[in-house]
């Protein structure tokens, strides 16, 4: 598979909190992915399939085609946190 293709970010940092969006990041990271960004150019969807209740991500497809399936919940424990990576573009 290519990834030629697929945006690049400007910059990258890492969290020192947690907050939503570094829940939204480690879910996609721990799935094999950079970010929502690269999920949806790799998989060519514009569909995430997120909990109604707190937009958490409630699935992804693996890169091996397999599904990640997300709890409700916060799933990022503390010690992840500083190993996740923000990107911005």
């Amino acid at each position: 598979m290519a990834d030629i293709a697929v945006r690049q970010p400007k910059s990258m940092t890492r969290p020192k909190i947690w907050s939503d969006e570094v829940e939204e990041a480690y879910r996609f990271q721990i799935a094999g992915y950079r970010d929502e960004v690269e999920y949806k150019e790799i998989q060519k969807t514009d569909h995430v399939d997120r909990w109604p209740h707190n937009g958490y991500i409630k699935k992804l497809v693996r890169r091996d085609g397999y599904f990640y399936y997300y709890n409700k919940t916060r799933e990022c424990p503390d010690k992840e946190i500083h190993k996740t990576k923000m990107y911005s573009y």
